[in-house]
């Protein structure tokens, strides 16, 4: 690894950015930050309108496989009001999962404290039997709830592509009660938005600074954050997600 490291590196002569005096490079850095903002803002915009589709009721019953047998959609939630499902291409027998699901695992955080602090859950679904799924899980070190859906048609009835019902898509779906509604899903380049999953939450990020419709929970900008390890228990399970009254539901009546 040493050699590697000092030894000739063989891109050493492609093509790279021109050099330029500290002056003109911070004119540039300036101008193409005015693109960056207006960016930003734009991409505000789009969460604003996200956040006002309507949403459409899920019908049916699915029976997925967990680490602990048989599980619903439902229970994906694991009790918080908002799920982001990404549909995994990992198949039966698949000797050479797909790179590009594995890529997208891979950027997934380790902590999803701060999306459950948001009263939302991310989990990953594949068609591969469950055994297949967990090793594979394993072998990628990840953490995250992943599940399988084989001998059940979800992938058809949930994730409609164009592609066919194995194309890695996302779902993002929002609970009242024990009713199911999707709000939004994308495929393609549009998974990239996950980037930022609390954006795509039916309910954002749940703060002041967001454009969103009379009634969504919200609290101060920058307030809802904490260190991973430091959250509550009702933190945790959503209890303490912004309310549309700015008030905290209890643990004992939270998502029921």
């Amino acid at each position: 690894m040493e050699a590697l490291k000092t030894a000739p590196r063989p891109h050493a002569d492609t093509a790279m950015p021109p050099v330029v005096e500290a002056a003109e490079w911070a004119a540039a850095r300036e101008r193409l930050l005015v693109e960056e903002k207006a960016h930003t803002r734009a991409g505000d915009a789009l969460a604003a309108r996200r956040r006002r589709l309507p949403m459409v009721r899920i019908e049916g019953e699915w029976r997925l496989t967990g680490p602990d047998g048989e599980v619903t959609l439902l229970d994906l939630f694991e009790g918080r009001r908002q799920l982001v499902l990404y549909h995994h291409m990992l198949q039966p027998g698949d000797t050479r999962p797909c790179p590009g699901c594995s890529a997208f695992g891979d950027s997934v955080p380790e902590h999803l404290e701060h999306l459950h602090a948001r009263d939302a859950t991310f989990a990953m679904v594949a068609e591969a039997p469950y055994d297949e799924v967990e090793a594979y899980r394993q072998r990628m070190g990840w953490t995250m709830p992943f599940y399988s859906q084989h001998g059940s048609t979800f992938g058809a009835d949930v994730n409609p592509s164009p592609h066919g019902p194995t194309s890695f898509a996302v779902s993002v779906f929002l609970r009242d009660g024990s009713q199911v509604y999707r709000t939004w899903t994308t495929q393609g380049r549009g998974a990239e938005a996950l980037a930022n999953m609390v954006d795509v939450l039916p309910y954002g990020r749940q703060e002041t600074f967001e454009d969103s419709p009379d009634g969504w929970p919200q609290a101060p900008t920058y307030s809802v954050g904490e260190l991973h390890d430091e959250y509550s228990p009702e933190q945790l399970a959503g209890a303490a997600a912004p309310s549309s009254t700015g008030q905290v539901a209890t643990a004992a009546g939270a998502n029921a």
